[in-house]
């Protein structure tokens, strides 16, 4: 598998984390395999549209990830390479590889990330802000010209330490995607629907609460959309599924280069599909075999479980 694009077709940009994690699970263990939110969301996005990435990495990266991210078609104009150790994370998941335990975190070279948005990205009309602090989220957003369509994704750190940078990231973008307990968390309301109608409140046009196995909810004006989780046989690593969600939705909606409610709601379907692609093995492993042709053969088995 191996897709191309040249930088006049970048019309999705994604910024966020890339780290080599070491993952133990009831299973198996691997060790220094390629991890972070940017690398799951740009390899999904990819089966989609041209999309660059935006993140840093250490002069210890292994040369074979590079090639990786290269064979998924992923432009790398935007990946700083300094010197010093790529972020690390280490973790264990529980015998429900819902619930996982952290060992390690070290930022490393992450700890002084300054995104720095390439001149042929800034005219994308398409942004994804993965985790990242709020303030470095608004530093992409003062570096991008014309969007149509912004999501950011956020964690409940941020809520507890900058909140207030946080709201004002909230307010400049379309949509704002949390976990359920985040959403709490960031509204001080319990049931979700509350806790939808108080963030559309914050600016933005519509928000997705992910509900981990149970799948996710859109809540815009246009009413709630309710998406599950497709049902696989088998989790074998289900770290990055969140980003590989977002990224796959991105990359369909710059793919449609629309944002009508009904494309929304279709991109949330593909999501869906290619993030229970990814959690079937380890890292982008399983997304690395994949072709369009087995994300659309998915997301009708998918459709027809959905339809009365």
């Amino acid at each position: 598998m191996s897709r191309q694009s040249s930088k006049e077709d970048i019309n999705l940009v994604i910024v966020g984390s890339i780290g080599i994690d070491t993952i133990e699970t009831p299973a198996e263990k691997k060790e220094e395999i390629l991890g972070g939110s940017v690398s799951y969301a740009c390899a999904a996005a990819s089966f989609y549209t041209g999309v660059g990435m935006v993140g840093i990495v250490g002069d210890d990266f292994p040369e074979a990830y590079t090639e990786l991210y290269e064979n998924f078609g992923i432009d790398l104009a935007g990946l700083q390479k300094v010197p010093g150790k790529t972020f690390r994370w280490s973790g264990v998941y529980e015998e429900n590889m819902n619930n996982r335990n952290t060992l390690s975190t070290d930022l490393n070279v992450f700890e002084s990330f300054n995104p720095e948005i390439p001149e042929a990205y800034r005219d994308a009309s398409y942004l994804l802000l993965g985790n990242i602090t709020p303030e470095l989220q608004l530093n992409v957003l003062s570096q991008m010209n014309n969007l149509k369509f912004v999501v950011a994704d956020t964690m409940d750190l941020w809520i507890n330490i900058a909140k207030d940078a946080l709201l004002d990231v909230v307010s400049k973008v379309d949509m704002l995607t949390l976990n359920d307990s985040e959403a709490r968390l960031l509204t001080g309301e319990h049931y979700l629907g509350k806790c939808a109608e108080a963030i559309l409140e914050m600016g933005p046009r519509c928000v997705v609460i992910k509900k981990g196995e149970h799948g996710a909810m859109l809540v815009s004006a246009d009413g709630i959309f309710l998406v599950p989780a497709f049902p696989v046989k088998a989790v074998v690593d289900p770290t990055g599924a969140g980003d590989s969600f977002a990224g796959g939705f991105m990359g369909y909606i710059a793919e449609k280069d629309s944002v009508e409610e009904n494309i929304v709601r279709e991109a949330l379907l593909n999501g869906s599909v290619v993030a229970s692609m990814g959690v079937e093995d380890f890292s982008l492993d399983n997304l690395a075999r994949l072709d369009r042709g087995a994300i659309d053969a998915r997301l009708q088995e998918f459709i027809k479980m959905t339809q009365i």
